[in-house]
């Protein structure tokens, strides 16, 4: 299991680091995020994936709906510690679509959201490790020399071969279901190889 990755040392994650320079706005919210530098920061989970799709489709990037940024500060778990960091990257790059969670706080507001229990991260990249698809759950960081730091949990290849996953860390498989057909991703994405969830009615 692939855990923390450099993209200067090629492989899957230099792959990865080739799509997401090619990719304008991805480049400039890694840039502005490193100036913000909120704690243990990652951008995560839809951005990345549709870029890297997009990519695999022989299209240009599409304008990302959010670009996600998870961090982990576990000595203020209020909503104004979101606020705080949402509001910086704003004011660094209005026009990009910022949405930023700490982590560390998840499990204060899970159970009002989704109805479980679940007990809190450790970290960012343990949080990276539970998002509903496997190609989803990566997360990158620019670092000071310009390097990409890549978190990929359950490696990249799902991603990078446009295989849609279920990953059963913490959502059922109804929920990755009803996720995959709500968002229409196979007709967005026709290459997208979507394996159904284990125990599923075929």
């Amino acid at each position: 299991m692939l855990r923390t990755l450099l993209a200067s040392g090629g492989g899957d994650a230099g792959r990865l680091a080739a799509v997401l320079r090619r990719a304008p706005l991805l480049t400039e919210a890694l840039r502005v995020a490193r100036g913000v530098d909120a704690p243990d920061w990652l951008l995560n989970a839809g951005a990345i994936r549709d870029a890297v799709w997009d990519a695999a489709h022989g299209r240009p990037p599409a304008v990302p709906r959010d670009i996600d940024l998870g961090f982990f500060d576990p000595a203020d778990l209020t909503p104004g510690r979101d606020a705080a960091v949402e509001a910086a990257l704003r004011a660094a790059a209005p026009h990009l679509p910022w949405e930023a969670k700490n982590q560390a706080a998840v499990h204060r507001w899970y159970p009002r959201v989704f109805g479980a229990e679940v007990p809190p991260f450790r970290s960012t990249a343990e949080a990276v490790a539970t998002f509903p698809e496997t190609a989803s759950c990566v997360g990158v960081r620019l670092l000071a020399d310009d390097d990409l730091l890549v978190v990929a949990p359950y490696g990249l290849g799902d991603l990078l071969a446009c295989v849609c996953r279920h990953n059963p860390a913490r959502v059922p498989p109804a929920f990755y279901e009803r996720r995959v057909a709500e968002k229409r991703w196979g007709a967005r994405w026709p290459r997208m190889r979507y394996i159904a969830p284990a125990g599923a009615l075929g």
